[in-house]
């Protein structure tokens, strides 16, 4: 496991920065790992990994110092992330949807609504991002929910599916159209919407074939008044601001994913190495071998650029749009293919779940499908080639 320990030795981090990751580490390995399987087979929420991810403080990691928080790097961020990924999937993507729905609320909203949510959020607040709806996934601005201006109110009216930590979140950063523009792109807007305000609820989990202990539930808006205080920027800035944050979700979901290939990855190399055939160990034999130099060299290259993603916001890149896009499409099919050839690897025992393998399998898919299905992905990039 040299190559990987010298490529996590490699990652930009300050002297504190290095001290909280190792603790991370620590945690995940002492407590969120021997968890996993218990939560993926109960479908339950895992409160208690939340409990001892709010007891490091992660949540401030994010934030500014004059909320609570500490102001570490995006790259500190994604380190974490794949971490806490690589020993529960489900885990990772609850703590990361917090900074998914917080950081545009940290970067554009106002002043007022940040004092007040945002130290909430620095000392464990659950968050949600909330855009999908039935017929607007990819293109968001088929979206219908509805934002009506009433005086110092906001009236929030239609609904969403498919949505991370939905019923269990404080605050619900909700992307809909404002009724006094018609223009479909224009009318996007933003605001959060906190928990048990009148007219707001939360429907049945879905029953899924990974994350399973992440709560995905539709949610509900009938009248919801929202004071108009809680809107991001103005009306009409939701796709400015959404277009923005998916920029910085996206390494973030692609960090996730590697944290699932990192995983199967170890699991692959431990039993191969163990695994007996013939009399010897089936890593002696050089078809296993070949697989295992191609799934460390798309794992390695994609971790590779996972930091240059890092560094690029770290150093106040303004344009990285195609960088954290390519990233996130590939490291959704680096996850996919690597879990499926740890199961291979795994012959017959990868198919049962005693062995952890088969859940990042099921758990990697997604990372195919959110923040853009792969499909999308290619078509933006691809047309970043258009000369104009």
């Amino acid at each position: 496991m040299k190559l990987f320990d010298h490529l996590d030795e490699s990652v930009p981090l300050g002297d504190d920065e290095r001290l909280l990751f190792d603790a991370v580490r620590a945690m995940c390995r002492d407590k969120i790992a021997p968890r996993a399987a218990g939560h993926d087979r109960n479908g339950d929420f895992p409160w208690d990994n939340v409990a001892d991810i709010n007891a490091l403080g992660l949540n401030a990691m994010f934030l500014a110092q004059i909320y609570g928080g500490a102001d570490l790097s995006y790259t500190a961020y994604l380190a974490c992330v794949r971490e806490i990924s690589k020993a529960c999937a489900s885990t990772g993507v609850i703590w990361s949807t917090n900074f998914h729905a917080m950081n545009p609320v940290a970067e554009f909203g106002p002043a007022a609504l940040q004092k007040r949510i945002l130290p909430k959020v620095a000392t464990g607040a659950l968050a949600s991002l909330c855009i999908t709806e039935p017929n607007a996934g990819s293109d968001a601005t088929g979206m219908t929910t509805k934002f009506t201006p009433d005086g110092d109110h906001i009236v929030v009216d239609g609904g969403k599916i498919f949505i991370t930590n939905g019923g269990m979140a404080d605050y619900y950063l909700v992307f809909g159209k404002w009724s006094e523009i018609d223009d479909p792109k224009a009318s996007i807007s933003a605001l959060v919407l906190e928990k048990n305000m009148a007219g707001f609820s939360a429907g049945k989990p879905e029953d899924k074939m990974g994350m399973r202990a992440s709560m995905t539930t539709p949610l509900y808006f009938d009248k919801c008044q929202v004071p108009r205080g809680n809107l991001l920027g103005a009306p009409g800035d939701g796709l400015r601001i959404l277009l923005a944050s998916l920029n910085k979700s996206r390494p973030s979901v692609a960090a996730h994913a590697l944290g699932i290939a990192r995983a199967a990855f170890e699991d692959a190399v431990h039993y191969i190495n163990q695994r007996r055939q013939s009399g010897q160990p089936i890593i002696q034999f050089q078809g296993i071998q070949f697989l295992l130099a191609d799934m460390a060299a798309e794992l390695a290259l994609c971790e590779n650029w996972l930091w240059h993603v890092g560094r690029l916001v770290d150093s106040g890149a303004a344009d990285f749009g195609v960088e954290a896009s390519l990233l996130k499409m590939r490291a959704g099919d680096v996850a996919m293919r690597i879990t499926i050839d740890a199961v291979q690897l795994f012959g017959g025992y990868g198919y049962i779940k005693e062995n952890r393998v088969e859940r990042l399998m099921r758990d990697a898919k997604i990372c195919q499908i959110w923040e853009g299905t792969k499909q999308v992905h290619q078509q933006f990039i691809g047309r970043s080639f258009i000369e104009r």
